[in-house]
């Protein structure tokens, strides 16, 4: 990894405060990626979020831990600046549970049918 680094401003991706919706997630997620792939180490700046929603944060942070591994993310992805105690709170409590899905996707998604009840088998 390099040492460029690219500071992604969830307010300015999102265009205001409010980062709730898990398709922004998206887009601060496709920046992160790129910035990943090429080299460059990100960190996210919460300047001016007055919202933040777990689901924002599964779309962009959680799934980062489906493409890359937990070492690539951790030497690319720096803390965050400008981040409450409630937002990091929320943050690490995205990480956890994306890094345990991760691990094991199949037992969580059978734990998931188990408890909504759906005894269907998968269709192709």
């Amino acid at each position: 990894m390099s040492e460029k680094l690219e500071v992604i401003s969830l307010f300015e991706i999102v265009g205001d405060g409010y980062c709730t919706a898990s398709e922004d997630g998206d887009k601060v997620y496709a920046a992160i990626t790129a910035a990943l792939r090429d080299g460059r180490r990100v960190r996210l700046s919460f300047k001016d979020v007055e919202d933040l929603t777990s689901a924002f944060l599964n779309s962009a942070v959680g799934q980062l831990y489906g493409k890359f591994s937990e070492d690539e993310i951790k030497e690319g992805l720096l803390p965050p600046d400008d981040a409450g105690k409630d937002q990091l709170f929320l943050l690490k409590r995205v990480v956890d549970r994306a890094k345990e899905f991760f691990k094991e996707p199949d037992r969580f998604k059978a734990a998931t049918k188990e408890a909504l009840g759906d005894d269907s088998e998968d269709e192709d």
